[in-house]
């Protein structure tokens, strides 16, 4: 299989993850900070290692203010949940994925906060002079997806981020696309919160993400429970990282989020991206030489992560993948890719959404040139129906 679906997940992961977590949890796979034995001990000890990593990786201050969720959707809930009250006032853009749109349109829907939606250009970049327009004396939160699963637009987070900083705005980052890809300077980009997953371009596995926060930033305690400290008190601690972390951590998460981390490290992030990249011009290059492929906010990739949605013309994209899938063995992602204001602006949710390639680390020039033959040999075959799509403004 060729797997051009890594915006969905990493896939492979580096060996030295799945080494790292198999031997980590067959050593130490116990219930860290809850004892003081040896074993509890050194599961404990991973979990700050970890932290101490990510924030290092993200720039942060404060390794105690890294705190670990189950993904990015968990770490978004917090915040803005955390965040938001009635009476407050939001503002976000159209590039936003659901794990950003659901939480903020209960709170509209159930406790009155108002949210104003800024749209991205015709390129896919959102103007920050846009989004300080929108500033009103009840803004409470600015929070920005840094990069489209959609699209692939990297969003300029430090201008933003230093007009929040000037009004006293709190500045929340969605991470999930980025983290992995691009460097994150929580310090030099403004940020006050970052959310990130753990499965995506930080090649972990699933179940492991975070949220850092800002050492002058409050979020409201949404949920209570075990923590392994202090265990007498009827309150959640308040104290970072409890603050924000409920229950048994997911620690064989942790292993393969550092493992994948690690690799990253010894690897270069820069290097890992320039060469992906060059894959997707490659990719972007092939397909947008074959008659009847309709590219999204694709002409120019400078600030781009390495995604590319697009649509055959007169075939809907779920036919496109299925065809991709079962014909040529290519797995990819189609539909509205939980982001539907972004395909509402692309004109793309009236015929059901794109087609997505999404390039990983392990990808090969054959890889995408075999998927360029197979997109171009669907429109040969004839199974698109000429004239029926059109593409999107």
């Amino acid at each position: 299989m060729i797997f051009l679906d890594n915006s969905a997940t990493s896939y492979p992961k580096p060996e030295s993850v799945y080494t790292f977590m198999d031997q980590f949890y067959r050593r130490a796979g116990v219930n860290p900070g809850r004892s003081g034995y040896d074993l509890c001990m050194e599961a404990g000890e991973l979990l700050d290692r970890t932290r101490k990593l990510l924030t290092r990786f993200f720039n942060g201050a404060n390794p105690n203010r890294l705190c670990f969720c189950y993904n990015a959707t968990d770490a978004l809930n917090l915040i803005i949940f955390g965040l938001l009250r009635e009476g407050d006032h939001a503002i976000t853009t159209t590039l936003e994925h659901n794990s950003v749109l659901r939480p903020l349109y209960h709170l509209s829907r159930d406790q009155g906060v108002e949210v104003d939606y800024v749209p991205f250009d015709p390129a896919g970049f959102v103007d920050p002079e846009s989004i300080r327009g929108l500033f009103r004396k009840t803004t409470r939160l600015v929070i920005v997806n840094h990069g489209s699963n959609v699209i692939g637009s990297i969003q300029p987070i430090r201008e933003i981020g230093l007009l929040c900083r000037e009004r006293g705005i709190t500045f929340a980052v969605d991470a999930s696309q980025t983290a992995g890809h691009v460097p994150i300077d929580i310090q030099a980009d403004n940020i006050d919160v970052l959310a990130f997953t753990g499965h995506k371009s930080l090649l972990g596995p699933t179940g492991i993400g975070g949220l850092y926060v800002g050492e002058n930033i409050t979020i409201r305690q949404t949920r209570a429970g075990g923590t392994g400290v202090r265990s007498a008190e009827r309150l959640h601690p308040e104290d970072y990282p409890y603050h924000l972390e409920y229950g048994t951590p997911n620690i064989l998460g942790a292993a393969g989020l550092n493992a994948g981390v690690t690799w990253i490290e010894e690897h270069g992030l820069d290097s890992i991206h320039a060469r992906e990249m060059s894959l997707t011009t490659m990719l972007r290059d092939g397909l947008k030489g074959v008659e009847g492929v309709i590219l999204y906010c694709q002409d120019d990739l400078t600030g781009h992560l390495p995604v590319l949605s697009f649509n055959v013309d007169g075939l809907e994209a779920s036919d496109t993948g299925t065809l991709l899938d079962v014909e040529y063995n290519i797995a990819c992602r189609t539909g509205l890719h939980c982001a539907p204001l972004v395909h509402r602006q692309l004109g793309t949710d009236k015929i059901k959404g794109a087609v997505r390639f999404s390039v990983g680390p392990f990808n090969t020039e054959d890889h995408i040139q075999k998927a360029v033959n197979a997109v171009e040999d669907i429109l040969r075959q004839g199974y698109s129906r000429p004239g029926v799509g059109t593409p999107a403004s």
